[in-house]
Parts: structure tokens; C-alpha cells; sequence
């Protein structure tokens, strides 16, 4: 089996490159979906909040997802279901698996990566104690109460900031449980800022800052949690100790983007994000190969997933075509003073856009700093911000005509700067 463009993931970020690749030309398309329905977490996700910059309007996950399947749909762009991608080859070869026709093959003329994220669990937090019911990743407990209608517990002990849990502390109160605390072992949030007020704040839900889950009591069922504040080195202080009895404890404590199927067709991994390393069009340095949304890097907005997913299936199109454009030459991007990373991590002047976006996370809170762009050592931008966090994305926007002044271009750095 043959297809132009083979898009792995039928979540937001893998139906908006569909779209957009469909948009550009390209008619010949397959979505590999393992669930059940096209959609991904966002089917999971019924509070509001998505939608705003792209739709303009406030809308729930579902809701959202939904929107792109009927772009889809509208487009006669074939997907399948229940149907796993077990490995992708460097030139582009896809083996997948289901029920209805085993394994078999798709040779692809281009590949979107759009596999998305999970959660790191438990194993991965060295937390001591038994193992009994009641832990929960938050992703699953939301899975458990918006779309299976079950109740993973009534008190309750959430370990970790990130968006997830912030949320699931909102959903697991309305439907009745008592969460007593969320622990996080940062000295701040992971999640957004509009979180932390509307999920924590308007319930009354304490955030205890620098705190951890130390020790977990009950053998059969989680009877209770003790969390005590860490120090610098994220090191329990004894004496700090303070238990709750509770028969759930939910984890948040980040994500991590699935890419073994990147790791077995050779792509290249950043150390930071856990993702794909790509240039200016998305593109992995296996040629051919396009990453976007979560898989490529955590994002805080699905709008910014769709839009970063719509350049992808844009240049995956292209590169089809054979309108891509051959490289002149790699431009790397720098981070410096708290920038842990950029997507991309570098840019070639002759086929990138005349704006190119570069997103970037920071490693810790700053507060009254400036977000300046280099190149070559000569200042192109600054752009000060009140507040900087790194639960929430940062953005510079570089031009095409302001970079091709500076003739033999080596160097492009983007860094925070404190006054």
C-alpha cells in the first residue's frame, strides 16, 4: 500500500495537518489512528477553555476535536482506526497492525509525526510506600470521570501542578470528592497562570509549593500520603512532614512525547524537549519525515498545536510536490539565559517563510525581563515582559528580509535578560 502523505495521530494536531496538507494540494492522505475515534485527549477534556485563537470562541475539548473531524470529513481525507503504528523506516515505511488486517506495510512519500504525549507515571517518580489502588495518573482519572463515569476516590492528594492535575482538582470537586492539597516539588507551577486561579483559587484548593510526596500508607487501598517541602537540591527537610488520610492520589508531574517510533526511524531526539529536532519546515533531519504538536515539544494550547500542525502537513505537501525547496544553508538557534530550548532549532534562510514563529519554553520564573533576539551578535529584538513562567510558552518572530541583511549568517540566539 502506497500513500503521498501518511499522518500518524488522529488527535488535533495530526487531523489539522490533514487538513492543511489536503489544503495545499495533496489529495492522497492517510490518518493511522489507535483509538477507537478520531479526536486524541481532547475527547477526554470537557472543560472549556480551547478554541479561542483559533475559532474565536470558547469551546470545550470535545467540541474542538470536532471541528477538525468535520474538516476531515468534509475533505474525504481517508483515516483508519484501531490501528497501530509499530515501526517507521528511514525511507519512509510504515509497519502497522490491527485486528481486521494484522500486520502490513504503507510506503509513505512523506511522514507527519503527530503521535502527541503521556504522562510520566509513578515508576518514574521513585516515590517509597506500597502500591496500592487508588494512584492515579490525572490523565486517566480524567478519563475515568468525563468519559467512563467513574469515581477514583473521595478524599484526595494531587501531586503536581501541571495543567492536568490543576484541572482534575477543579472536575474532582464538582463531582463531589474533597481534594485537600496539590504538592509541587517546583518552587513553582507547572501549569498556566489561568489554572492556578480558576481550578485551585475559586475552590479553595491549597499549593503548597516545594513539597513532595515522601510516603505512601495502606497496602490494599491508599488509606493516606505524607508530603514534606524540599529543599534546593529537591531534597525532603525533615521535621517538615505533614500527612493526609485520603484514598486517592493523583499524579501530575509532567509529560513526554511519544517518540519510539521516531527513535526507530533515526531521528534525531532533543535532550530538553524529548522531541524531534526540525528546521523551519517541521522537518526532522530525516528527510521526508515531519513532526508537530506534542510529539515534537509539550505545548500549553491546543490552538498552538493546530497552528504549528498546520505548517507540517503545509510543508509535508510541499516536500510531495517537490516544492519544498532545496537547502542553502542551516542557521542553528541558540538559547541563552533561561531559554531551555526553540522550535525549531534552526532555520534555513531560503525556504523559510517570510515570518517565521520560534517557540520556546523558560527554566524558571522571571519577572520584569526582556526576550531579545541575536544575530550573529547584533541585537534584532527585545521585547519586555512583566512575567515569564514555564508552564506557559513564549514566542519571537523572526523576519525573513530583516535576517537576509546579514549576508553570511552563522548565528541566531534567543535570550532572556534581567534589568
Amino acid at each position: 500500500m502506497k500513500t503521498d502523505i501518511a499522518i500518524i495521530g488522529g488527535g488535533p494536531a495530526g487531523l489539522a495537518a490533514a487538513a492543511a496538507a489536503h489544503d495545499a494540494g495533496v489529495k492522497d492522505i492517510l490518518i493511522i489512528e489507535r483509538d477507537n475515534e478520531l479526536g486524541g485527549i481532547l475527547n477526554q477534556c470537557v472543560h472549556n477553555g480551547f478554541g479561542l485563537h483559533t475559532f474565536k470562541e470558547e469551546l470545550t475539548g470535545p467540541e474542538y476535536a470536532g471541528r477538525y473531524v468535520d474538516m476531515v470529513k468534509e475533505r474525504n481525507i481517508p483515516y483508519v482506526l484501531k490501528t497501530m503504528a509499530m515501526d517507521i523506516s528511514s525511507d519512509r515505511v510504515i509497519t502497522l497492525m490491527s485486528r481486521e488486517k494484522g500486520i502490513y506495510t504503507v510506503e509513505a512519500g512523506a511522514i507527519v509525526l503527530a503521535m502527541g504525549c503521556r504522562e510520566r507515571s509513578r515508576g518514574a517518580l521513585n516515590i517509597p510506600g506500597y502500591r496500592p489502588a487508588g494512584i492515579y495518573s490525572a490523565g486517566t482519572a480524567q478519563r475515568y470521570v468525563n468519559m467512563e463515569g467513574r469515581m477514583p476516590g473521595k478524599e484526595v492528594v494531587i501531586l503536581g501542578s501541571g495543567d492536568i492535575g490543576l484541572i482534575m482538582a477543579r472536575r474532582m470537586t464538582l463531582e463531589g470528592a474533597h481534594v485537600q492539597v496539590v504538592a509541587e516539588l517546583m518552587p513553582f507551577s507547572g501549569g498556566l497562570k489561568r489554572n492556578i486561579v480558576q481550578c485551585l483559587d475559586d475552590f479553595g484548593i491549597p499549593l503548597k509549593l516545594s513539597h513532595t510526596v515522601v510516603d505512601i500508607q495502606g497496602k490494599d487501598r491508599v488509606e493516606g500520603v505524607t508530603i514534606a517541602q524540599v529543599d534546593e537540591k529537591m531534597k525532603p527537610i525533615p521535621g517538615t512532614e505533614e500527612h493526609y488520610d485520603c484514598d486517592t492520589l493523583l499524579l501530575s508531574c509532567g509529560l513526554i512525547p511519544e517518540n519510539e517510533l521516531s527513535k526507530s526511524a533515526g531521528i534525531k531526539l532533543d535532550p530538553v524537549t524529548k522531541g524531534p529536532v526540525v528546521d523551519e519546515s517541521l522537518e526532522t533531519q530525516v528527510e521526508g519525515i515531519f513532526a508537530c504538536g506534542n510529539v515534537l515539544h509539550v505545548h500549553d494550547l491546543v490552538d498552538f498545536v493546530s497552528q504549528e500542525a498546520s505548517v507540517a502537513g503545509e510543508k509535508a505537501a510541499e516536500f510531495v510536490q517537490g516544492r519544498l525547496g532545496t537547502p542553502v544553508k542551516e542557521v542553528g538557534i541558540s538559547c541563552k539565559g533561561g531559554v531551555r530550548y526553540t522550535v525549531p532549532a534552526s532555520i534555513d534562510l531560503g525556504r523559510m517563510a517570510d515570518k517565521q514563529v520560534v517557540r520556546f519554553r523558560v527554566g524558571q520564573v522571571f519577572k520584569n525581563a526582556r526576550i531579545v533576539t541575536y544575530a550573529d551578535g547584533e541585537q534584532l529584538s527585545s521585547v519586555k515582559k512583566r512575567i515569564m513562567a514555564p508552564g506557559e510558552m513564549e514566542q519571537v518572530i523572526l523576519k525573513k528580509d530583516v535576517l537576509q541583511q546579514h549576508g553570511d549568517l552563522q548565528n541566531i540566539t534567543v535570550a532572556i535578560e534581567t534589568e
